[in-house]
Protein backbone atom coordinates (compact mmCIF):
# COMPACT_ATOMS: atom_id res chain seq x y z
CA UNK A 1 0.00 0.00 0.00
CA UNK A 2 1.36 3.07 -0.97
CA UNK A 3 1.35 6.37 1.05
CA UNK A 4 -1.38 8.18 -1.06
CA UNK A 5 -3.49 4.97 -0.18
CA UNK A 6 -2.67 5.61 3.56
CA UNK A 7 -3.74 8.71 3.89
CA UNK A 8 -7.26 8.14 2.28
CA UNK A 9 -7.88 5.76 4.28
CA UNK A 10 -6.87 7.57 7.71
CA UNK A 11 -9.33 10.19 6.11
CA UNK A 12 -12.20 8.11 6.02
CA UNK A 13 -11.96 6.41 9.42
CA UNK A 14 -11.51 10.10 11.30
CA UNK A 15 -14.74 11.53 9.44
CA UNK A 16 -16.51 8.49 10.78
CA UNK A 17 -15.69 8.62 14.24
CA UNK A 18 -16.86 12.33 14.21
CA UNK A 19 -20.36 11.31 12.73
CA UNK A 20 -20.22 8.78 15.25
CA UNK A 21 -19.46 11.52 17.97
CA UNK A 22 -21.62 13.84 16.57
CA UNK A 23 -25.01 10.96 17.11
CA UNK A 24 -24.15 10.44 20.66
CA UNK A 25 -24.05 14.50 21.32
CA UNK A 26 -27.48 14.47 19.94
CA UNK A 27 -28.67 11.79 21.15
CA UNK A 28 -27.28 12.82 24.54
CA UNK A 29 -28.41 16.22 24.10
CA UNK A 30 -31.94 14.81 23.09
CA UNK A 31 -32.36 12.60 26.58
CA UNK A 32 -31.23 15.44 28.37
CA UNK A 33 -33.99 17.67 27.11
CA UNK A 34 -36.24 15.20 27.19
CA UNK A 35 -35.91 14.59 30.75
CA UNK A 36 -35.72 18.10 31.73
CA UNK A 37 -39.13 18.20 29.67
CA UNK A 38 -40.57 15.19 31.39
CA UNK A 39 -39.42 16.59 35.06
CA UNK A 40 -40.58 19.96 33.82
CA UNK A 41 -44.22 19.29 32.76
CA UNK A 42 -44.82 17.93 36.35
CA UNK A 43 -47.36 19.60 38.48
CA UNK A 44 -46.49 20.71 42.04
CA UNK A 45 -48.94 19.71 44.73
CA UNK A 46 -48.81 20.44 48.20
CA UNK A 47 -49.79 17.73 50.58
CA UNK A 48 -51.44 17.75 54.22
CA UNK A 49 -51.65 14.07 55.01
CA UNK A 50 -53.10 13.07 58.32
CA UNK A 51 -52.18 16.34 59.45
CA UNK A 52 -48.26 15.74 57.96
CA UNK A 53 -47.30 18.58 55.18
CA UNK A 54 -45.20 17.42 51.79
CA UNK A 55 -44.83 18.84 48.89
CA UNK A 56 -44.48 16.47 45.50
CA UNK A 57 -44.15 16.98 42.21
CA UNK A 58 -46.34 14.26 39.47
CA UNK A 59 -47.42 13.50 36.36
CA UNK A 60 -50.86 12.12 38.32
CA UNK A 61 -54.03 12.76 36.77
CA UNK A 62 -56.15 13.25 39.43
CA UNK A 63 -56.01 13.09 43.12
CA UNK A 64 -56.89 9.19 43.61
CA UNK A 65 -53.85 8.66 41.72
CA UNK A 66 -51.59 10.51 43.86
CA UNK A 67 -52.98 8.56 46.93
CA UNK A 68 -52.57 5.41 44.77
CA UNK A 69 -48.97 6.64 43.75
CA UNK A 70 -48.38 6.93 47.74
CA UNK A 71 -50.06 3.88 48.47
CA UNK A 72 -52.72 5.40 50.35
CA UNK A 73 -55.87 3.66 50.82
CA UNK A 74 -58.89 5.68 51.75
CA UNK A 75 -62.46 5.30 52.85
CA UNK A 76 -65.47 6.60 52.10
CA UNK A 77 -66.15 8.37 55.69
CA UNK A 78 -62.06 10.11 55.58
CA UNK A 79 -61.92 13.84 54.98
CA UNK A 80 -60.25 14.32 51.29
CA UNK A 81 -60.49 18.15 49.76
CA UNK A 82 -60.53 18.41 46.81
CA UNK A 83 -62.28 15.30 46.07
CA UNK A 84 -60.61 11.89 44.65
CA UNK A 85 -62.08 12.65 41.07
CA UNK A 86 -60.79 15.83 40.78
CA UNK A 87 -57.92 16.98 38.15
CA UNK A 88 -54.60 17.78 39.57
CA UNK A 89 -53.13 21.10 38.47
CA UNK A 90 -50.04 22.99 38.98
CA UNK A 91 -49.74 24.59 42.97
CA UNK A 92 -52.98 22.61 44.27
CA UNK A 93 -53.49 21.90 47.80
CA UNK A 94 -54.58 18.64 48.96
CA UNK A 95 -55.97 17.96 52.57
CA UNK A 96 -56.49 14.31 53.28
CA UNK A 97 -57.66 13.07 56.66
CA UNK A 98 -58.36 9.40 57.36
CA UNK A 99 -61.50 8.54 59.59
CA UNK A 100 -61.43 7.23 63.18
CA UNK A 101 -63.32 4.61 64.24
CA UNK A 102 -65.02 5.63 67.46
CA UNK A 103 -67.31 3.76 70.26
CA UNK A 104 -70.20 5.25 71.39
CA UNK A 105 -72.55 3.83 74.29
CA UNK A 106 -75.47 5.48 75.45
CA UNK A 107 -77.45 3.46 78.22
CA UNK A 108 -76.97 0.04 77.39
CA UNK A 109 -77.01 0.91 73.52
CA UNK A 110 -73.10 0.90 71.67
CA UNK A 111 -72.41 1.94 68.46
CA UNK A 112 -69.25 2.32 66.28
CA UNK A 113 -69.18 5.24 63.97
CA UNK A 114 -66.25 6.47 61.76
CA UNK A 115 -65.98 9.84 61.97
CA UNK A 116 -62.89 12.58 61.06
CA UNK A 117 -64.87 15.17 63.47
CA UNK A 118 -62.09 16.95 65.78
CA UNK A 119 -63.47 16.82 69.45
CA UNK A 120 -66.31 14.62 70.82
CA UNK A 121 -68.87 17.74 70.88
CA UNK A 122 -68.33 17.93 66.75
CA UNK A 123 -68.78 14.08 67.19
CA UNK A 124 -72.35 14.26 69.02
CA UNK A 125 -72.93 17.11 66.72
CA UNK A 126 -72.65 15.03 63.31
CA UNK A 127 -74.33 12.07 64.35
CA UNK A 128 -77.05 13.99 66.04
CA UNK A 129 -76.90 12.54 69.39
CA UNK A 130 -78.63 15.01 72.16
CA UNK A 131 -76.93 15.86 75.57
CA UNK A 132 -78.84 17.05 78.18
CA UNK A 133 -77.98 19.91 80.00
CA UNK A 134 -77.02 17.59 83.16
CA UNK A 135 -75.86 14.68 81.27
CA UNK A 136 -72.75 13.01 82.06
CA UNK A 137 -70.16 11.92 78.84
CA UNK A 138 -66.93 10.90 79.24
CA UNK A 139 -64.24 11.77 77.86
CA UNK A 140 -65.28 15.89 77.82
CA UNK A 141 -66.88 17.27 74.86
CA UNK A 142 -63.83 19.26 74.32
CA UNK A 143 -61.76 16.04 74.19
CA UNK A 144 -59.57 15.43 70.70
CA UNK A 145 -61.05 12.38 68.92
CA UNK A 146 -58.49 9.32 68.67
CA UNK A 147 -58.51 6.08 67.10
CA UNK A 148 -60.54 3.61 69.31
CA UNK A 149 -61.34 6.29 71.71
CA UNK A 150 -64.67 5.34 73.82
CA UNK A 151 -67.16 7.57 74.09
CA UNK A 152 -69.73 7.09 77.15
CA UNK A 153 -73.06 8.76 77.73
CA UNK A 154 -75.00 8.69 81.23
CA UNK A 155 -78.61 10.21 80.67
CA UNK A 156 -79.43 12.01 84.03
CA UNK A 157 -82.81 11.19 85.57
CA UNK A 158 -84.62 14.00 88.26
CA UNK A 159 -84.77 13.16 91.89
CA UNK A 160 -85.17 15.39 95.27
CA UNK A 161 -82.83 16.59 97.51
CA UNK A 162 -83.34 17.37 100.94
CA UNK A 163 -80.90 19.03 102.67
CA UNK A 164 -81.27 20.57 106.15
CA UNK A 165 -85.14 20.34 105.62
CA UNK A 166 -85.01 22.17 102.82
CA UNK A 167 -86.36 20.32 99.41
CA UNK A 168 -85.20 20.98 96.00
CA UNK A 169 -85.26 19.27 92.46
CA UNK A 170 -82.17 17.50 91.63
CA UNK A 171 -80.69 15.94 88.11
CA UNK A 172 -78.21 13.20 88.37
CA UNK A 173 -76.86 9.77 86.54
CA UNK A 174 -76.71 6.55 88.25
CA UNK A 175 -73.76 7.01 91.22
CA UNK A 176 -73.61 6.70 94.62
CA UNK A 177 -74.98 9.03 97.25
CA UNK A 178 -71.59 10.34 98.36
CA UNK A 179 -70.64 11.41 94.80
CA UNK A 180 -73.93 12.63 93.82
CA UNK A 181 -73.51 15.06 96.71
CA UNK A 182 -70.19 16.29 96.31
CA UNK A 183 -71.46 16.87 92.41
CA UNK A 184 -74.33 18.97 94.30
CA UNK A 185 -70.86 20.87 96.34
CA UNK A 186 -72.64 19.43 99.74
CA UNK A 187 -70.30 19.04 102.52
CA UNK A 188 -71.59 16.94 105.28
CA UNK A 189 -70.23 17.53 108.94
CA UNK A 190 -69.07 14.83 111.28
CA UNK A 191 -72.24 14.47 113.23
CA UNK A 192 -74.61 14.41 110.02
CA UNK A 193 -76.76 11.63 108.95
CA UNK A 194 -77.63 10.57 105.37
CA UNK A 195 -80.42 8.67 104.14
CA UNK A 196 -79.94 6.32 102.16
CA UNK A 197 -76.28 5.87 103.12
CA UNK A 198 -73.35 7.08 101.18
CA UNK A 199 -72.41 3.59 99.60
CA UNK A 200 -76.02 3.20 98.30
CA UNK A 201 -76.62 3.98 94.28
CA UNK A 202 -79.50 6.74 93.44
CA UNK A 203 -82.32 6.02 90.87
CA UNK A 204 -84.73 7.95 88.97
CA UNK A 205 -87.16 9.86 91.68
CA UNK A 206 -85.11 9.05 95.03
CA UNK A 207 -85.31 11.17 98.17
CA UNK A 208 -81.71 11.86 99.08
CA UNK A 209 -82.04 13.16 102.95
CA UNK A 210 -79.25 14.67 104.99
CA UNK A 211 -80.06 15.45 108.08
CA UNK A 212 -78.26 17.95 109.70
CA UNK A 213 -77.03 16.74 113.68
CA UNK A 214 -75.94 19.39 115.91
CA UNK A 215 -74.54 18.88 119.79
CA UNK A 216 -75.03 21.86 122.16
CA UNK A 217 -74.77 22.26 125.26
CA UNK A 218 -77.29 24.07 127.18
CA UNK A 219 -77.47 25.57 131.32
CA UNK A 220 -80.25 26.48 132.90
CA UNK A 221 -80.57 27.61 136.50
CA UNK A 222 -83.97 25.82 138.16
CA UNK A 223 -85.84 26.40 141.56
CA UNK A 224 -85.76 23.81 143.34
CA UNK A 225 -89.03 23.44 146.40
CA UNK A 226 -88.16 23.41 149.90
CA UNK A 227 -89.49 20.81 152.20
CA UNK A 228 -92.25 21.52 155.12
CA UNK A 229 -91.00 20.00 158.48
CA UNK A 230 -93.84 19.13 160.99
CA UNK A 231 -92.81 19.28 164.49
CA UNK A 232 -95.41 18.34 167.21
CA UNK A 233 -95.90 20.99 169.97
CA UNK A 234 -97.44 19.98 172.97
CA UNK A 235 -98.01 23.88 174.03
CA UNK A 236 -100.41 24.16 171.20
CA UNK A 237 -104.05 22.76 170.70
CA UNK A 238 -104.64 19.74 168.86
CA UNK A 239 -105.28 21.30 165.04
CA UNK A 240 -103.57 24.17 165.42
CA UNK A 241 -100.69 25.19 163.22
CA UNK A 242 -97.47 27.62 163.92
CA UNK A 243 -94.91 28.05 161.10
CA UNK A 244 -91.90 28.60 163.21
CA UNK A 245 -89.68 28.96 159.75
CA UNK A 246 -90.72 30.17 156.35
CA UNK A 247 -89.69 28.18 153.44
CA UNK A 248 -86.90 30.00 151.00
CA UNK A 249 -86.44 27.69 147.76
CA UNK A 250 -83.46 26.78 146.51
CA UNK A 251 -81.22 27.25 142.93
CA UNK A 252 -80.12 24.59 141.16
CA UNK A 253 -77.66 24.76 138.02
CA UNK A 254 -78.36 22.11 135.64
CA UNK A 255 -76.04 21.31 132.48
CA UNK A 256 -77.94 19.24 129.29
CA UNK A 257 -76.59 18.46 126.03
CA UNK A 258 -78.89 18.65 123.32
CA UNK A 259 -78.91 17.18 120.05
CA UNK A 260 -80.61 19.29 117.35
CA UNK A 261 -81.58 17.56 114.23
CA UNK A 262 -82.34 20.46 111.10
CA UNK A 263 -82.11 22.64 114.09
CA UNK A 264 -85.14 21.28 116.13
CA UNK A 265 -84.69 19.87 119.41
CA UNK A 266 -84.84 15.83 119.59
CA UNK A 267 -83.03 15.03 122.53
CA UNK A 268 -81.76 16.70 125.95
CA UNK A 269 -79.54 14.55 128.41
CA UNK A 270 -78.72 15.65 131.69
CA UNK A 271 -75.14 15.56 132.42
CA UNK A 272 -74.25 17.44 135.37
CA UNK A 273 -76.09 19.20 138.28
CA UNK A 274 -74.28 21.67 140.46
CA UNK A 275 -76.57 23.65 143.33
CA UNK A 276 -76.20 26.55 143.44
CA UNK A 277 -77.92 27.70 146.50
CA UNK A 278 -79.78 25.33 149.26
CA UNK A 279 -83.30 25.18 149.68
CA UNK A 280 -84.37 26.54 153.13
CA UNK A 281 -86.98 24.04 154.77
CA UNK A 282 -90.19 25.52 156.36
CA UNK A 283 -90.75 24.48 159.80
CA UNK A 284 -94.59 23.95 161.42
CA UNK A 285 -95.18 23.55 164.92
CA UNK A 286 -98.67 21.38 164.87
CA UNK A 287 -100.85 21.10 168.08
CA UNK A 288 -100.94 17.74 170.37
CA UNK A 289 -102.93 19.14 173.22
CA UNK A 290 -105.87 17.84 173.95
CA UNK A 291 -108.79 20.12 175.58
CA UNK A 292 -110.19 18.45 178.58
CA UNK A 293 -113.56 19.72 179.52
CA UNK A 294 -114.29 20.02 182.93
CA UNK A 295 -117.28 19.49 185.23
CA UNK A 296 -118.63 22.19 187.53
CA UNK A 297 -120.51 20.67 190.37
CA UNK A 298 -124.42 20.55 190.27
CA UNK A 299 -123.52 20.18 186.24
CA UNK A 300 -124.03 17.37 183.39
CA UNK A 301 -120.53 16.28 181.87
CA UNK A 302 -122.15 17.47 178.67
CA UNK A 303 -123.38 21.04 179.75
CA UNK A 304 -120.21 21.97 181.06
CA UNK A 305 -118.19 21.20 177.91
CA UNK A 306 -120.90 22.53 175.65
CA UNK A 307 -120.48 25.66 177.91
CA UNK A 308 -116.72 25.92 178.07
CA UNK A 309 -116.42 25.25 174.47
CA UNK A 310 -119.37 28.04 174.43
CA UNK A 311 -119.53 26.54 170.85
CA UNK A 312 -122.50 26.38 167.83
CA UNK A 313 -123.28 23.06 167.36
CA UNK A 314 -125.66 21.88 164.40
CA UNK A 315 -125.53 18.82 161.89
CA UNK A 316 -124.42 18.45 158.67
CA UNK A 317 -123.64 16.60 155.81
CA UNK A 318 -120.13 15.11 155.28
CA UNK A 319 -117.94 12.91 152.33
CA UNK A 320 -114.21 12.60 152.66
CA UNK A 321 -111.33 13.29 149.92
CA UNK A 322 -107.58 12.59 149.96
CA UNK A 323 -104.42 14.98 148.70
CA UNK A 324 -104.55 13.23 145.37
CA UNK A 325 -108.87 13.30 144.59
CA UNK A 326 -109.52 14.03 141.26
CA UNK A 327 -108.89 17.59 140.86
CA UNK A 328 -107.20 18.24 144.15
CA UNK A 329 -104.00 19.93 144.10
CA UNK A 330 -102.80 18.58 147.38
CA UNK A 331 -103.12 22.07 149.05
CA UNK A 332 -105.80 23.76 151.14
CA UNK A 333 -107.85 27.26 150.26
CA UNK A 334 -105.32 28.67 153.39
CA UNK A 335 -101.90 26.93 152.18
CA UNK A 336 -101.86 24.37 154.09
CA UNK A 337 -99.57 21.18 152.20
CA UNK A 338 -101.77 18.63 152.67
CA UNK A 339 -99.16 15.77 150.98
CA UNK A 340 -96.39 17.08 153.10
CA UNK A 341 -98.83 16.90 156.47
CA UNK A 342 -100.52 13.75 156.11
CA UNK A 343 -101.60 14.25 159.87
CA UNK A 344 -103.43 16.94 159.67
CA UNK A 345 -107.04 17.17 160.67
CA UNK A 346 -108.41 19.22 157.88
CA UNK A 347 -112.63 20.27 157.03
CA UNK A 348 -113.35 21.56 153.73
CA UNK A 349 -116.58 23.68 154.34
CA UNK A 350 -118.95 26.82 153.16
CA UNK A 351 -117.13 29.69 154.75
CA UNK A 352 -120.58 31.37 154.70
CA UNK A 353 -121.45 29.07 156.91
CA UNK A 354 -118.11 28.12 159.02
CA UNK A 355 -115.27 30.98 158.75
CA UNK A 356 -112.24 29.44 157.39
CA UNK A 357 -109.73 29.05 160.29
CA UNK A 358 -112.26 28.22 162.66
CA UNK A 359 -111.41 25.52 165.21
CA UNK A 360 -114.19 22.29 165.05
CA UNK A 361 -114.95 19.60 166.65
CA UNK A 362 -116.27 17.06 164.29
CA UNK A 363 -118.14 13.82 165.50
CA UNK A 364 -116.47 10.62 164.69
CA UNK A 365 -112.89 12.69 163.45
CA UNK A 366 -112.36 14.72 166.18
CA UNK A 367 -110.45 18.35 166.67
CA UNK A 368 -109.95 19.56 163.31
CA UNK A 369 -109.46 22.97 161.63
CA UNK A 370 -111.59 24.77 158.68
CA UNK A 371 -108.77 25.22 156.05
CA UNK A 372 -110.03 24.20 152.77
CA UNK A 373 -113.17 24.75 150.55
CA UNK A 374 -114.70 22.79 147.81
CA UNK A 375 -117.14 23.43 144.58
CA UNK A 376 -119.44 21.34 145.74
CA UNK A 377 -119.49 21.95 149.13
CA UNK A 378 -122.24 24.27 150.01
CA UNK A 379 -124.68 25.06 152.76
CA UNK A 380 -124.63 22.75 155.94
CA UNK A 381 -122.00 20.37 154.49
CA UNK A 382 -118.14 19.52 154.97
CA UNK A 383 -115.38 17.38 153.34
CA UNK A 384 -113.30 15.17 155.68
CA UNK A 385 -109.52 15.41 155.10
CA UNK A 386 -108.12 11.55 155.32
CA UNK A 387 -104.93 10.70 154.04
CA UNK A 388 -105.31 7.43 153.33
CA UNK A 389 -108.13 6.19 150.41
CA UNK A 390 -108.97 3.47 152.48
CA UNK A 391 -110.22 5.63 155.36
CA UNK A 392 -111.78 8.19 153.19
CA UNK A 393 -113.88 5.16 151.29
CA UNK A 394 -114.89 3.86 154.73
CA UNK A 395 -116.42 7.31 156.26
CA UNK A 396 -118.58 7.54 153.00
CA UNK A 397 -121.49 10.11 153.26
CA UNK A 398 -123.36 10.12 156.52
CA UNK A 399 -125.15 13.24 158.65
CA UNK A 400 -122.80 14.10 161.65
CA UNK A 401 -122.86 16.60 164.33
CA UNK A 402 -120.12 19.72 164.58
CA UNK A 403 -119.40 22.07 167.12
CA UNK A 404 -117.78 25.22 166.21
CA UNK A 405 -114.99 26.34 169.29
CA UNK A 406 -113.91 29.70 167.94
Amino acid sequence: MNIQNMKSLFSKSLSRRKWIAAVATIAASAAVFGILFYEGSKNTVALTLDGEQKEIRTHANTIQDILKDLEISTRSEDYLYPSGTSKVTNNMKIVWEPAKQVEVSVGDQKKKIWTNADTVKELLSENKIEIGEHDKVEPALSKKISGDMKITIEEAFPLQLVDGGKKKKAWSTSTTVADFLKQQGITLNKTDRVEPGLDNVIKPDDVVNVVRVEKVTDVVEEPTDFTVVSRKDSALSKGKEKIVQEGKKGLVEKKYEIVKENGKEVSRKLVSENVVKESQDKIVNVGTKVLVAQVSRGSSPSASASAESGGREFYVSSTAYTANCNGCSGHTATGINLKANPGAKVIAVDPSVIPLGSKVYVEGYGYAVAADTGGAIKGNKIDVFFSSQSDAYRWGRKTIKIKILD
